[in-house]
């Protein structure tokens, strides 16, 4: 998988780590964003070809950065990755507009199975 990806989330381990399953899967990551408002400015700069977008973040959460980024460009590749299970925000994501999701904690194979199908 050879594309180039932008990874939000509000904890430092985490970027780490899915920066980790995304290189090892061959993909670009262009850059970082630790919070929502920084996850859109740098979407709109970087024009990656997918967005991994955590849900739980301090200044705005990752579904009203999604609804954002997808009004900026209506064809943008978003995963949501979050701790939260809970299925009615899972489908408020997919239903906005989200290509998919995955579960912290990641588990590698689910998460490149994801990423391969995106």
């Amino acid at each position: 998988m050879s594309c180039r990806v932008l990874v939000v989330d509000d904890s430092a381990f985490m970027r780490v780590r899915l920066r980790e399953i995304l290189e090892s899967s061959g993909a670009t990551v262009v850059g970082e964003a630790a919070n929502g408002i920084e996850g859109i400015k740098k979407f709109q700069e970087l024009k990656p070809d997918l967005m991994l977008l955590d849900i739980t973040m301090p200044d705005i959460d990752g579904l009203t950065v999604l609804k954002e980024v997808l009004q900026f460009d209506s064809q943008a590749k978003i995963i949501m990755v979050s701790a939260l299970s809970q299925k009615s925000i899972i489908m408020e994501a997919l239903q906005s507009g989200a290509r998919d999701y995955i579960i912290k904690p990641l588990d590698l194979h689910k998460a490149k199975e994801v990423l391969s199908k995106v």
